[in-house]
Order: C-alpha cells, then sequence, then structure tokens
C-alpha cells in the first residue's frame, strides 16, 4: 500500500483500467471461437467489449484531471514563495 495521499482523478484512473482489463478480456473470449473454428458467442459479449474503448476513455480522463490538479498546486505553490516585486521609487 502507498503512503501517498489520493490525487484527483486517482479512481478514475484506477475504474477506467478495471473496466479496459474486462473489456480486453471479453474481445480475447469473443475472437477466440473465430480462430478455433467454433460458433461464435451471444451478441451480449460483444457488447462487454466495447467495455475497453470505454475503460480506456475514463482512464484518460483520469489522467487529464489528475495533471489538471497539480498543475493548479504548482501555480498555488510558485505565487506564494515567489518574492514580491520592489516597488520603483516615484518621480515627484
Amino acid at each position: 500500500m502507498s503512503d501517498e495521499t489520493p490525487q484527483a482523478g486517482d479512481l478514475l484512473v484506477r475504474i477506467g483500467a478495471i473496466m479496459f482489463l474486462v473489456g480486453a478480456a471479453a474481445t480475447l473470449a469473443t475472437v477466440t471461437p473465430l480462430f478455433i473454428g467454433t460458433h461464435p458467442l451471444p451478441s451480449a459479449f460483444y457488447w462487454v467489449c466495447m467495455l475497453m474503448g470505454l475503460g480506456f476513455l475514463i482512464a484518460a480522463t483520469g489522467v487529464v484531471r489528475s495533471a489538471a490538479a497539480q498543475r493548479r498546486q504548482a501555480e498555488a505553490a510558485s505565487e506564494g514563495s515567489a518574492p514580491s516585486a520592489p516597488s520603483s521609487p516615484s518621480a515627484m
């Protein structure tokens, strides 16, 4: 187990990865009968194959969300640590 605090988007990446793996397994199960010459699986298996693409999109959304959160956090840290510009003497 990791000591890191969960970032925004981590859950989406995990869910997307699981959906991708389920879709990939369904794709292998659906294509295998075509190669070995048996009867194809029912059409419901073809619909489960679409989880592969959907899982990829969900994981990509999680990565983008995590990157945006890290960018905001880095910008906030740099604004807080940046020294203020010295004021220029005013000409009177």
